[in-house]
């Protein structure tokens, strides 16, 4: 893997994992000393990224962690449940009876989690559930697309989480998931995944939702 590369992944999964938030600079010379390459293949990394809308370029400040408003997080919170919802539907049509047991077994264990309503055990549980339907729909460049966009909106979705609902919900909307896959109904287990993947059910979810999201890390709205 090229330096640039290696440079470009590490910043996707810093970001994931909310290390850098929306807002923060990218420091440039630290990447370049901490790779010991010249500041060519960290700027490659960089516009490779800003193509892909995850880092904005300030005049004067340079790169920085890009910051979304309202409408940009819905619209690519609205593509990541269809995305997802994708995934289950060839993941619930590719599936052989040892992926389905394991998929079972990993919402079994869960319970743990949900018992002691931790909500860092239930995101690792929940990242868990849903890459095994990533592999198990068989479509690498889906489960790309799909990773994509949970690291853009990761953080905003992590803070939105106690507005959304509790673990015990999401719990329940993995258990329907599950349902319709050991029943091989793929349409229904569409549906199940769009619902789990709506920012909010109602309108008062939806008004708690977009009232939790922490404004330092929003964007203006774009003037027209």
């Amino acid at each position: 893997m090229k330096v640039s590369e290696q440079i470009r992944s590490r910043l996707e999964a810093a970001i994931a994992a909310g290390e850098l938030l929306p807002g923060d600079p990218i420091d440039e010379a630290a990447l370049a000393r901490q790779y010991k390459v010249s500041r060519t293949p960290v700027r490659e990394a960089l516009l490779a990224l800003q193509a892909q809308g995850v880092l904005s370029n300030l005049p004067r400040s340079g790169m920085i962690v890009r910051k979304m408003d309202l409408q940009q997080l819905l619209s690519l919170w609205e593509l990541l449940g269809e995305l997802e919802s994708v995934a289950v539907r060839l993941a619930c049509e590719r599936m052989d009876p040892v992926d389905v047991r394991t998929l079972k077994k990993l919402h079994t264990a869960s319970k743990k989690v949900v018992a002691k309503d931790d909500v860092a055990g239930w995101q690792q549980a929940n990242l868990g559930f849903h890459e095994h339907l990533y592999q198990c729909a068989r479509n690498p460049f889906l489960r790309q697309e799909v990773l994509r966009i949970r690291s853009r909106t990761g953080i905003y979705r992590r803070h939105a989480f106690g507005a959304l609902g509790q673990i015990q919900s999401s719990f329940d909307q993995h258990a329907t998931i599950v349902s319709a896959i050991e029943a091989r109904d793929a349409a229904q287990a569409t549906a199940c995944m769009l619902a789990h993947m709506r920012p909010g059910r109602d309108a008062k979810s939806l008004n708690d939702f977009i009232i939790s999201l922490p404004q330092a890390l929003m964007d203006a709205p774009s003037s027209t």
